[in-house]
């Protein structure tokens, strides 16, 4: 492409998802809330907490085996919307051997994918979890996303500072 064929810097940019990923994304998402990965009680838990989303009523509980600075298993159980049931779904396949650090990453990436970080959508980092970019383009459903991030914040914080008490927390922000 020549410069003479570029469009004009004021000129309007498409930015449509094409049908064919929609529909894989779609397919994704409901894949991981009818067969979640990792749902289920972790007896031997080191870390966890509960939030819910007040303003739809899901629920989710994190529980996490650290060891030293690793995340050994990661668990979660709840009830919601396929939304907040598939994030977590893919959140705890991506959380299972990585780091502290790498996991406070990728909840940050995954933040800015949500507030429509439009450079994200290609970041392999995030695996699956791409699959709820979409959801950008529903201010009301991103809460929904991220309330397994902010209960993996929340725990990164109390990793961080083991002096800080987990538990139930109220509310989809910490």
């Amino acid at each position: 492409m020549s410069l003479s064929d570029r469009p004009p810097r004021d000129a309007p940019v498409d930015r449509s998802i094409p049908r064919a990923l929609t529909d894989l994304f779609q397919e994704v998402i409901l894949d991981h809330y009818r067969r979640p990965r990792n749902r289920g009680p972790l007896e031997d838990s080191t870390h966890a907490v509960t939030m819910n989303n007040p303003l739809c009523g899901d629920v989710i509980t994190l529980s996490l085996v650290v060891q030293g600075d690793r995340i050994e298993r990661a668990r979660f159980e709840g009830r919601g919307c396929s939304i907040s049931q598939a994030s977590a779904s893919m959140m705890t396949e991506r959380l299972e051997g990585t780091r502290i650090d790498e996991a406070r990453d990728l909840s940050r990436t995954f933040a800015s994918l949500l507030h429509g970080d439009r450079d994200r959508e290609g970041d392999e980092t995030l695996g699956d979890l791409r699959a709820l970019g979409g959801v950008s383009k529903f201010p009301v459903r991103i809460k929904c996303a991220l309330l397994g991030f902010n209960c993996l914040d929340e725990l990164i914080e109390e990793v961080a500072d083991p002096d800080r008490q987990g538990g139930d927390r109220p509310g989809a922000e910490p």
